[in-house]
């Protein structure tokens, strides 16, 4: 597989994800979680901003101690002593880089950093170079950089490359762009900045119009070889681009776009439920991939062309993913042969005379039920006598 074809996979879930409200992790968490995303294979993690606070510091220290694997990657704004923090603090990892940043956007000039464009030319050169004299691998990211001017973006894009960063971020930091847009972008400063072949552009896109996932893939189509993304797209404000999302969509529609990721996609099921108990945040139920109704089917066409060949109604296996079989959730939706094919599987033998009276039972009972359990199942199948006065009181 060459360089054009793959994507690598960064991981920002214990830093954007983490510093979100809601998500918070102890230390313990952090370390489970870089220990899952470590038997996931992404390329890298980014365990935090070691500059930020005494417990970033020691959070990021400890997980270069126990990630295998993945590089590992400190957040640093385009400053001494940030970097410096960032230096010491991924001192144990075996392999690492320093993520280096300043907004470029006309908001961000303005009102945060109160900078000319020239003297935000200055900073990049600066920072990248210093983080370029301690680190292999250095990031550059340009904060804000889809309402940034293209021709000033990809100036400072040029800046970057000449200072030493190998990996171009443009992060669309409030979620702004579309797709089309992006994918201009992108196409601009490949042609506009020429970097050589050992430069890679990357793109970390926010859900502010829940669009982060196709603004990731439009990215990838353009010729952007990262995707920064999070687990169960959790991150700043309405969250980051899902990783299981993206993945699986290069996973299952290779065809359409052409590459390929390292990441081991049976462990997203079992990762996204680690997460959910380190920040006690539940997954909704609806969530692509690896929401509980991911693979679950109630409708009773659905279950019945379930039941004839699972590519009726499923794109991806359970099983590609690490999560539980595809499951016919028995409601009010259900149909006949649904119902009586759980109770062949229950091992209850139904009498052909019965089945009417069964299945207007079980409709009765799932019009006052989300789902129909099998323990009620086996009620509806009891005996004779039950079975009449449920369909009759239920």
């Amino acid at each position: 597989m060459t360089n054009k074809d793959h994507v690598r996979i960064f991981d920002t879930t214990l830093r954007d994800g983490e510093q979100s409200p809601g998500f918070s992790m102890t230390m313990k968490g952090k370390l489970r979680m870089a220990k899952a995303l470590s038997a996931l294979n992404v390329d890298v993690i980014e365990a935090g901003f070691a500059a930020a606070s005494p417990g970033d510091f020691e959070a990021v220290q400890a997980i270069a101690e126990v990630a295998d694997g993945p590089r590992v990657c400190s957040l640093a704004r385009v400053t001494k002593g940030d970097i410096d923090a960032a230096a010491a603090a991924l001192e144990p990892a075996k392999v690492k880089r320093c993520h280096v940043f300043i907004g470029t956007s006309p908001t961000h000039r303005k009102y945060k950093l109160q900078l000319r464009k020239g003297e935000i030319l200055d900073r990049i050169e600066d920072g990248v170079a210093y983080a370029a004299s301690l680190f292999d691998d250095v990031e550059f990211s340009a904060e804000d950089a889809l309402r940034t001017e293209k021709t000033f973006l990809a100036e400072a894009m040029r800046v970057a490359v000449e200072a030493g960063a190998k990996t171009l971020n443009v992060p669309d930091t409030v979620g702004y762009t579309t797709p089309e847009e992006i994918y201009d972008t992108f196409r601009y400063l490949i042609d506009h900045v020429e970097p050589g072949d050992d430069v890679v552009f990357s793109a970390h896109c926010h859900n502010d119009l829940g669009l982060a996932v196709s603004n990731s893939l439009a990215a990838i189509r353009a010729g952007v070889r990262q995707i920064e993304c999070t687990i169960n797209g959790i991150g700043e404000r309405a969250g980051n681009a899902a990783m299981e999302e993206v993945v699986m969509a290069l996973h299952t529609r290779r065809s359409y776009f052409g590459v390929e990721t390292n990441v081991d996609t049976k462990h997203f099921f079992d990762t996204s439920r680690t997460l959910e108990e380190v920040t006690g945040e539940k997954v909704q139920r609806n969530k692509a991939i690896v929401g509980r109704n991911a693979f679950a089917h109630e409708a009773g066409i659905h279950q019945h062309g379930m039941l004839k060949s699972r590519e009726t109604y499923e794109i991806m296996r359970p099983e590609d993913v690490g999560a539980p079989k595809s499951a016919l959730v028995l409601g009010k939706h259900s149909g006949k042969h649904a119902l009586f094919a759980r109770l062949e599987e229950l091992g209850h033998e139904v009498d052909p005379a019965e089945t009417d009276a069964i299945f207007a039972a079980f409709k009765k009972l799932a019009d006052e039920r989300h789902e129909v359990t099998d323990e009620e199942l086996r009620t509806l199948v009891s005996g004779a006598s039950n079975r009449v006065v449920l369909a009759e009181t239920v």
